[in-house]
């Protein structure tokens, strides 16, 4: 269409025009993005705002409707409506943004900006940003301890983890790790920190009221464990072990490893639905592991081809969709919606 105040010549902007349908129409009929042994199937790819670079962690509001993305490459938080499928805005001025951990019972998003080396809080009605705080050397995954109103950012090379008082924002403690921090996880039944530790192998505990070290755990098999998730339903921890692809299973009550799985190349985040039992661990190469965890046993269900660089995921714990941001999808980046197929045979892979 022509722009107030320009003349535009009609085969020029006839040309425009036709340009932009055709792209158009390519979003509108979605690739198959994945082969017969992945239990996914391909709803939609929506386009998304901003550059075809580099994403992150993501967080699902599924009260609101809302899904945010960290978008590193731009340094701005990309807010999604799941609804409408539509994006509603950028929240910019984020440097090189990784996690990004939406907390519904503070009405806050926060966002660790490694290029600042800061924590962001924003308010999640007016997306503003209400307070920078710091966060180390370099900030990256995030986990919230309600009792204690308390944020766990992993320092990932600066070996720690910083402490954020979520009432006052500000930093309260710095507690030293020893080691590259992976991500952090908040465990609702011990109501303690858990920690990857990525270059010692280990899943570090940490008291969040005393914030100290309680144990370190040795993970057999694991080698460059990053990724985490607590299933506080069957008290086991999933952590994903970049230098070796592997999913290690560790069991809380234990305290030990109980199993393994191979997954695809360079796994980084895990999401879980927690009504389907389905754990899913996205791979940078684009590749997605699947697995069924119910009763404390965790069986792999498939994997397969998701989408180029395809290393993030999150679940809408309402409708069961699956979301992995797509730095360049066809020229730009986008978001692949996926859904369950919900009658998959498990498969043998320990």
């Amino acid at each position: 269409m022509p722009k107030i105040g320009q003349v535009w010549h009609f085969t020029g902007w006839l040309r425009q025009s036709v340009t932009t349908v055709v792209a158009g129409l390519l979003f509108a009929q979605p690739l198959h993005a994945a082969d017969d042994a992945l239990p996914l199937h391909l709803i939609a790819d929506v386009p998304l705002s901003g550059r075809a670079t580099r994403f992150d962690y993501e967080s699902v509001a599924p009260d609101s409707h809302r899904l945010y993305i960290a978008h590193l490459g731009d340094s701005s938080v990309t807010v999604f409506d799941t609804n409408t499928q539509k994006v509603i805005g950028d929240i910019s001025g984020i440097g090189h943004v990784h996690g990004v951990l939406r907390i519904a019972s503070l009405s806050r998003i926060y966002a660790s900006a490694t290029q600042t080396n800061e924590v962001v809080a924003i308010d999640e009605k007016s997306l503003l940003i209400e307070a920078r705080m710091p966060g180390g050397i370099y900030p990256d995954g995030m986990a919230y301890a309600p009792e204690m109103h308390r944020l766990y950012v992993s320092d990932e090379t600066g070996l720690t983890e910083s402490v954020i008082d979520t009432e006052t924002e500000k930093l309260i403690a710095t507690i030293p790790l020893g080691t590259m921090a992976g991500n952090s996880q908040f465990d609702s039944i011990s109501k303690h920190i858990f920690v990857a530790g990525q270059s010692l192998n280990q899943l570090i505990e940490i008291d969040p009221e005393k914030n100290t070290i309680i144990a370190r755990y040795d993970l057999s098999e694991a080698d460059g464990p990053h990724g985490l998730y607590i299933d506080p339903d069957s008290r086991q921890a999933f952590v994903a072990c970049e230098g070796n692809n592997l999913l290690v299973v560790f069991d809380l009550m234990s305290m030990r490893v109980t199993s393994s799985f191979p997954v695809a190349g360079d796994p980084d985040v895990l999401a879980f639905d927690s009504e389907l039992h389905r754990l899913y661990v996205a791979g940078e190469k684009g590749v997605v592991s699947v697995f069924s965890v119910v009763h404390g046993d965790t069986r792999k269900l498939g994997e397969g081809f998701v989408g180029p660089n395809a290393h993030v995921v999150a679940v809408d714990q309402r409708t069961h969709r699956v979301y992995f941001p797509l730095k360049d999808l066809r020229g730009g980046p986008a978001l692949r919606i996926m859904e369950p197929v919900k009658e998959m045979p498990s498969i043998d892979s320990h």
